[in-house]
């Protein structure tokens, strides 16, 4: 939820000083309200709101609907929490992560730990983790009048025809802040920076496509939250509702789209300093109902003749978690962090259906799903001398994961040309244990040395799990038609659960060296870093079931099947960022800011590229303050992507740059933002965008052509005014 807009007192300094107990590490970068201001209208999608931070890129998915990947890790493999929740995805396509449930104008704060994680913050994840924090309460002054504060906005941008707006409203007291936010959007689909594919119709029933127009971009949300807060001296207690509904959102690299997503959360939270330390305490509870279907761009109707109504998929998930964290000052010097989660997730994801093959009966693609997760850690930093300061911990986490028997639309294995071993499949399934134990344990340990206030460095080593979700244990059926309707990494391939797999186990070796002026104006801080994982969950070709043919095992050229399965895998590189001033004048502030990143990542088994690794990338961007101008020029490069996961049949795409321009002004209460995204209208093609699935016979794992990328967006006008009360 988002709380008050309005600057006003904050919380006591007992709540501000506890960011020193947060083992803040060299390779965390944090984004406040002033980072994200000109950030918040150029994108639905709060993923987007990343894409500056060393080590971050993005799976492409739908428009509010990224994946962020860090070094090379993505979906499950990164911790995102939400404003203190850890949120599981509900949906065979991961079409809802847990950034899709908060707008981009109700975050207040973004930190990012990318690399070595204290354990007091990571867990059941590898890559690192994504903190989302909503705008902090604010309250009334000692003595001072209960005060009215928030904001109304509105934006609208030209690619896609994207309209939308958001309001937030709070009430506040000296003890007490009620607070409402609600915002909306509606978008078209996006068109490329030229023709990436034949204009015509978009299938068979459906309108028409130009040939720069990418299918299924299209979307409509609406977020609202309510919230209140309270303090008594050195407690502050917290309690929000958030309800989400999206009725349709496209997926340009699904063979589905989001018909339906309806989601409700609530969040109970405590913060309390004592004289010993800081205590920490939430429970949370979210349901999600979850609705797929052939998007207004995908064919519908099948069969001969083609009277099947598509193919409903509806996905039903609740998740509960509890988490209580203790800071307590042992000495002046040392730092004692414990603490302890839950979390419980039940999932259900049945095919209601719909005649022909898709019947009589459910489909059951997961059946009475079941993963409970509990943790405890330890974390001890002592701060040695002011040069000098180490972080150690230790994490362990049970995961427990279990399923229901399963059946297809018929108890049979069909015939002729429609084998689709349903049966088969079904009956080896139902007749193994379902219920997998895994015990994760986590390390890290960090040394830091500062010699003097223009450099710090810093080493770590850690060790990280995490076990595998049940789509990549439970789903069952190696007909290929149900098989590519499992894909969370838009591919465009079909994917087959495997009960057999183990927990990932990465052994990561980072350090960090950041110079820097003692104000930091002038900064360059490098990031190398290694991770071997063990067990890593990568695909192979599967070897039996309906669809896994000689065809199938050899081609190049065409979409496939893949089983998950363990191998080893080999993950390094690096990120640099920094910035300087270049002059002030009476023309203002100049100053520029850069990132470049480098990833590279190998499946040690197969000599394999691993899939969502992105290409040597740099962001160079050109500031310039005057008042209450504030403008960007920005230069966004990535090179070629020819190391691909070729298990995958994954596509090249090609190299690009692409020159953004934004700026925006600020008077007395009110803001204007405005831009061009893409100047240059330059064709080109997101390098984990995925395969373009957008429009067709998407049903038939090769009714669509393989080959193309997802395109970026083309050239796009922004522009936003909000008003602050």
């Amino acid at each position: 939820m988002a709380w008050g807009w309005d600057e006003g007192p904050s919380l006591d300094e007992m709540v501000v000083t506890a960011s020193r107990l947060t083992d803040q590490t060299l390779n965390t970068t944090t984004l406040d309200t002033n980072d994200l201001a000109s950030k918040r209208y150029v994108t639905s999608d709060t993923a987007s709101l990343l894409r500056d931070v060393p080590g971050v890129s993005l799976q492409g998915a739908g428009g509010i609907s990224s994946l962020p990947v860090i070094h090379g890790l993505a979906d499950d493999r990164v911790r995102t929490q939400v404003d203190g929740m850890d949120l599981m995805t509900a949906c065979p396509n991961h079409m809802n992560p847990a950034l899709s449930y908060i707008s981009p104008t109700q975050v207040g704060k973004i930190t990012v730990y990318a690399g070595i994680t204290p354990v007091s913050v990571g867990g059941d994840s590898l890559g690192g983790t994504i903190q989302i924090e909503s705008m902090a309460p604010v309250f009334a002054s000692s003595g001072q009048d209960n005060i009215v504060s928030g904001q109304l906005g509105a934006f609208y941008r030209s690619n896609g025809e994207i309209l939308g707006a958001n309001a937030i409203v709070t009430l506040a007291s000296e003890k007490l802040n009620l607070t409402y936010s609600g915002y909306t959007v509606d978008a078209s689909n996006y068109s490329a920076g030229g023709n990436f594919k034949q204009s015509g119709p978009a299938a068979l029933g459906r309108g028409w496509l130009d040939g720069d127009v990418v299918g299924s971009s299209a979307y409509q949300a609406t977020n609202q939250s309510l919230g209140i807060a309270y303090r008594e001296a050195n407690h502050l207690f917290t309690a929000q509702v958030d309800v989400q509904n999206i009725p349709y959102e496209g997926f340009p690299n699904q063979r589905m789209d989001m018909t339906e997503n309806d989601n409700t959360i609530v969040n109970l939270g405590y913060t309390g300093q004592y004289q010993w330390g800081l205590l920490e305490a939430r429970t949370y509870y979210q349901t999600v109902d979850h609705e797929m279907q052939f998007g207004d761009d995908k064919q519908y109707y099948y069969g001969t003749p083609a009277t099947i109504p598509g193919m409903p998929m509806n996905t039903k998930a609740d998740t509960i978690g509890a988490l209580l964290n203790a800071a307590i000052d042992l000495s002046e010097r040392d730092i004692l962090k414990i603490g302890g989660e839950y979390q419980g997730y039940r999932l259900d994801d049945w095919w209601p259906p719909s005649g022909g093959n898709m019947s009589p009966n459910t489909f059951e693609n997961i059946n009475d799903g079941s993963r409970d997760r509990y943790a405890i850690f330890g974390e001890w930093q002592t701060n040695m001398n002011p040069q000098w300061m180490s972080l150690l911990g230790v994490r362990h986490e049970t995961v427990i994961t279990d399923a229901g028997d399963v059946h297809g639309y018929a108890e049979t294995n069909g015939m002729g040309t429609m084998v689709n071993n349903q049966l088969i499949d079904s009956a080896t399934f139902n007749s193994q244990n379902h219920r997998k134990t895994f015990q994760n344990l986590d390390l890290a340990a960090l040394l830091r040395f500062t010699p003097d206030a223009t450099q710090t460095y810093e080493i770590g080593l850690a060790q990280k799990s995490r076990a595998p979700n049940l789509y990549e244990l439970y789903t069952w059926s190696t007909w290929s038609m149900a098989a590519v309707m499992n894909n969370t990494v838009g591919d465009g391939n079909g994917y087959i659960g495997n009960l057999d797999l183990e927990s990932e186990v990465a052994h990561i070796l980072s350090a960090t060296f950041d110079w820097h002026t003692p104000d930091r104006a002038w900064q360059l801080k490098a990031t190398p870093y290694y991770s071997h994982v063990t067990d890593y969950i990568d695909a192979m070709r599967c070897a039996s079931g309906a669809s896994c043919t000689a065809a199938n095992a050899t081609t190049t050229d065409q979409f496939v099947v893949l089983q998950y399965v363990n191998q080893p895998a080999r993950i390094y590189g690096i990120d640099v960022s920094g910035r300087m001033p270049l002059g002030k004048n009476e023309w203002g502030d100049f100053g520029l800011t850069g990132v470049l990143s480098y990833v590279n990542g190998t499946n040690l088994d197969t000599d394999d590229g691993l899939y969502n690794i992105m290409p040597l990338s740099a962001t160079v961007t050109v500031t310039h303050q005057l008042g209450g101008w504030n403008g960007n020029m920005q230069l966004v490069m990535a090179q070629e992507k020819d190391d691909v996961s070729e298990v995958r049949n994954e596509i090249n795409t090609p190299g690009y740059g692409l020159l953004n321009l934004n700026g925006s002004y600020s008077w007395q209460k009110t803001r204007l933002d405005f831009g061009v995204e893409n100047v240059f209208d330059k064709l080109y093609y997101v390098p984990n965008g995925g395969a373009y699935t957008g429009q067709g016979k998407t049903m038939s794992i090769n009714g669509i052509p393989w080959g193309i990328a997802v395109p970026g967006l083309g050239r796009s006008f922004y522009a936003a005014v909000s008003f602050n009360f």
